[in-house]
């Protein structure tokens, strides 16, 4: 298969009550995971046993993460990392710094990176990390002493061989390098595969910084060409122009599909001819923000969900998609870049009107595809090209999308069940071949 190597883009700115411990908040990212596992479950036909197994983390911590700020105040803030299952191979998952996250989250992140990794078939387990922090209210050099305080307490559970972390919201490829670094100089030599997601200059592979967005917009592809349309003449909406978003918007653009609008936490921008996506990146690096572009019309997040488009990708933070804002959505296609999107409300709600969600586990796996690159490429110390990366990215997206479809057009499900059933069932498998010990 022949792939376009990914467009050089600017940086964006930055279960059941009985059986499964319930979270603290309602339809949180916890209790949506657990309702996707029962739906798998179910399915499937396990036993009470085997869904207990699946539904609950292997190892957790919580620690405590001091930091002395630049004017010599101390404050405190509170980590964790979550290895939910490690049949499949190391913990893998990215580690975010955000004012709200909790253990719950991170469960119900770490959770999804399990399903996510079995259904692109890569060797992982699902892990997540966090802290509870806004990283916007802090100096570059308090972020690198946070980041160092929280290896070091971390460190007895990760490695190149047991959980490799990732950026995810609010960490980036300076915040790997840090962890990296923490790692190494620990142990005594440098072990660039610790982590993914680096700078090029320390083993980082090309591609990864678009590699999620990539991925959006490979399966986003394969949908539209199950219904003979071509990606071409859709009309396209982003919730969330960071990371993920931003990059989406720009392949999307310049595989010929139309961006007509865009928001990020502030506000949005809409324009139905079309965003100028060039002059958009001039203007939020300048600025920090889509708001106030003056290529076109002010709209809020609100309102971007529920535009009249073929394509609606949320990419921002999860459960934007409740049963009172899907009700709003005329979107044909709903491709979740985000985690947890769309809540279980949600999912009936957009079932209902006929839309058809493309789901975060499968849409969103391009970031892990490529993280897997890269600790192949630093395991082996070769390196590969970007059209390499780019060609093996959309094969194993659409591989991947492919047999989810085919399942769910054989079963009668969603293209969520079928994607969850999937990734439960090679996890199950893989804990019923290895044995329980003792």
């Amino acid at each position: 298969m022949t792939s376009t190597p990914l467009p050089d883009t600017p940086a964006a700115p930055a279960a059941p009550a009985s059986t499964i411990e319930p979270a603290p908040r309602a339809s949180s990212p916890l209790d949506t995971a657990h309702s996707q596992l029962a739906s798998a479950v179910s399915v499937l036909g396990y036993d009470e046993g085997q869904h207990q197994m699946l539904a609950t983390p292997r190892r957790e911590i919580h620690v405590a993460v001091p930091l002395r700020r630049d004017d010599g105040e101390t404050v405190l803030f509170h980590g964790f990392r979550v290895q939910h299952n490690i049949t499949r191979g190391p913990g893998k998952g990215g580690l975010r710094y955000a004012p709200g996250v909790d253990i719950d989250e991170v469960r119900a992140l770490a959770m999804w990176m399990t399903w996510k990794c079995a259904i692109v078939d890569l060797p992982y387990g699902g892990a997540k990390g966090g802290v509870a922090i806004d990283p916007r209210d802090y100096s570059t050099a308090e972020l690198e002493r946070v980041t160092r305080r929280y290896t070091s307490e971390i460190m007895p559970m990760i490695g190149p061989d047991t959980d490799i972390m990732a950026p995810d919201m609010g960490t980036d490829e300076h915040t790997m390098a840090w962890v990296m670094d923490t790692y190494s100089v620990n142990r005594g030599y440098t072990i660039p595969a610790v982590v993914t997601g680096k700078p090029l200059a320390l083993g980082g592979s090309r591609g990864r910084g678009t590699a999620t967005s990539a991925g959006i917009v490979h399966v986003t592809a394969a949908a539209l060409r199950e219904a003979g349309v071509p990606l071409s003449d859709v009309t396209v909406a982003v919730q969330g122009f960071g990371k993920v978003g931003s990059h989406a918007a720009a392949i999307f653009a310049s595989r010929g599909a139309t961006v007509v609008a865009v928001s990020d936490q502030y506000g949005g921008v809409r324009n139905d001819a079309g965003l100028a996506m060039d002059r958009l990146y001039s203007h939020v690096a300048a600025t920090g923000s889509v708001v106030g572009f003056d290529g076109g019309d002010p709209l809020s997040n609100d309102e971007l969900l529920a535009l009249d488009v073929d394509v609606l990708v949320p990419a921002a933070v999860e459960g934007v998609l409740d049963g009172t804002t899907a009700a709003t959505v005329r979107a044909r296609w709903v491709v979740e870049g985000a985690n947890g999107p769309t809540t279980t409300d949600g999912d009936r709600v957009l079932a209902a009107q006929g839309v058809t969600v493309v789901p975060d586990v499968l849409a969103n796996a391009g970031g892990v595809v490529v993280s897997y690159f890269e600790w192949v490429q630093a395991n082996q110390t070769y390196w590969w090209s970007e059209p390499e990366i780019a060609d093996r990215l959309e094969h194993r997206m659409t591989s991947a999308f492919g047999d989810v479809s085919t399942l769910a057009t054989r079963e009668g499900l969603s293209l969520r069940d079928a994607a969850l059933v999937i990734g439960v069932q090679r996890t199950a498998e893989a804990h019923r071949i290895r044995g329980l010990y003792p």
